[in-house]
């Protein structure tokens, strides 16, 4: 009999936790939380290249010289284009000697050969209207390997702002649909955070530079994207 109780007991407690849920009495609302996300479309601000330099030669000091000589030369040419300096930035210098094959009585062997050098300049073109002009620059400058253009919106923190209060909305559309599916009313919001990864769109990269080919800044997406919590009524 006690065992039968006990039984009983516990099938009573599973009903009353499942008819009313312990966060009532608790005086904890119970919530749905669900993503909003918006998003628009801003036009490219800025771009991106880099060239490099590289140089092979025997003595590794004349070898160096040069790329120096030759980085030098470049950067010039990128402050005359009207650059800023602090948007000029070296990069990625590696040294170091190849190593050749020969062989002696049928035997491969391995012996230094030339010394090969390298360095890049990193820029950031701030007026994407120049941005074929200065692809082109940089395929007349000598650079031995150029990459670019990588494209971005602007970066500043305001940018996008608006697209706040349409992620809320979005999130409450949701929500509403859950409570309805649920027989349950949507009540207020009892949290707010932000998603917090990447929200600014990439529009294109373009490798080789030069050669007059036109270039198109283009778009990129910005998004927001926050989880809201409502309470269920």
């Amino acid at each position: 009999m006690k065992t039968k109780n006990i039984v009983l007991s516990f099938i009573l407690l599973g009903l009353i936790v499942y008819f009313f849920p312990v966060g009532r009495f608790l005086g904890r609302p119970e919530v749905v939380t669900v993503a909003g996300y918006a998003e628009k479309q801003e036009m490219n601000q800025k771009a991106w290249f880099s060239a490099g330099v590289s140089v092979y030669n025997d003595d590794k000091q004349k070898a160096i010289d040069e790329v120096n000589g030759e980085v030098e030369k470049l950067i010039g040419l990128l402050k005359e284009f009207g650059i800023e300096e602090g948007d000029i930035k070296t990069q990625n210098l590696s040294i170091y000697q190849n190593q050749e094959d020969y062989y002696e009585e049928g035997v491969r062997k391995m012996k230094p050969g030339q010394w090969n050098v390298n360095n890049t300049v990193e820029v950031t073109l701030r007026d994407v209207t120049k941005v074929s002009e200065l692809a082109d620059l940089l395929g007349k400058s000598g650079a031995s390997n150029i990459y670019g253009p990588n494209f971005s919106t602007n970066t500043d923190s305001a940018i996008g702002n608006d697209l706040y209060e349409e992620a809320i909305k979005d999130a409450r559309a949701k929500a509403e649909l859950i409570a309805k599916a649920s027989n349950r009313r949507l009540g207020a919001v009892v949290g707010v955070s932000e998603d917090m990864g990447n929200n600014v769109g990439l529009y294109a990269r373009f490798e080789g530079g030069g050669g007059g080919a036109p270039l198109e800044p283009g778009a990129g997406t910005i998004s927001k994207t926050v989880m809201v919590s409502f309470e269920l009524r």
